[in-house]
């Protein structure tokens, strides 16, 4: 038993050179984002091709946010089996994401303004930032959180290798994901308690940093979680 726990401890995540690195993508994100021409040029152009900033941006960080994941849970950095299709897929979802954000938005304001749901005046904005993301995550976010699950099992199941991928059967994909615990923990309790909060949050910024920030907010559940897990990891070892 103290063998075990000992090796739980030495692979707890220590400071590596890669983490340098990952502070330092997120501060220089920041630093271009606070930057008057930087951020200027960064709406022009996610105003001008919103579809190819939506795969670029979510493809990328939440491709980087599995990346940190598995640093956590490994203590050193690897790369997610099937990274290149992994990252297609989630930029795929940005895609789409540009379009659902626009798509909710738009339709509760409508709502709102045909009185079809209840608001303050001197609040209208919290309540319309709120209901957009209370909609979004009740309506939306299962279906796509499903779709993101079945990927990733098809993705692992076939160990990265596209042929093995489109071979694997449907139903060993579905036997392959833990269906009670995306229901009771992914649904039950991000959903509520993590994404409508911070979706919340997301709709009170303008529309051009909105996939962005969603984006950032899936890397950093991606690293609380991943912390949790060790912690469980840990604690049942003890």
């Amino acid at each position: 038993m103290k063998e075990t726990t000992r090796s739980v401890r030495e692979k707890t995540p220590r400071l590596l050179f890669g983490d340098s690195l990952s502070i330092l993508v997120f501060v220089t994100l920041a630093a271009l984002l606070l930057n008057d021409k930087t951020r200027t040029a960064y709406v022009n152009l996610n105003s001008s091709h919103p579809y190819i900033l939506g795969f670029l941006k979510v493809g990328i960080l939440a491709t980087f946010g599995e990346i940190l994941s598995l640093r956590i849970s490994k203590g050193k950095y690897s790369m997610p089996v099937g990274v290149i299709y992994r990252f297609i897929i989630w930029g795929f979802l940005g895609v789409v994401f540009v379009a659902v954000f626009e798509l909710f938005s738009s339709g509760t304001r409508t709502l709102l303004e045909k009185q079809l749901l209840p608001y303050a005046n001197n609040a209208r904005t919290f309540f319309q930032a709120l209901y957009t993301s209370v909609l979004m995550n009740l309506i939306f976010a299962p279906t796509f959180m499903a779709f993101h699950r079945i990927t990733d099992a098809y993705i692992d199941l076939g160990n990265g290798n596209l042929k093995k991928i489109f071979t694997t059967k449907f139903d060993d994909v579905l036997n392959a994901i833990d269906w009670r615990f995306f229901v009771k923990f992914v649904l039950g309790k991000t959903i509520p308690f993590f994404w409508i909060p911070a979706h919340t949050v997301t709709f009170l910024l303008p529309p051009n940093y909105r996939v962005l920030v969603a984006a950032l907010l899936s890397v950093f559940l991606g690293i609380l979680l991943s912390f949790k897990k060790r912690s469980v990891k840990i604690a049942e070892v003890k």
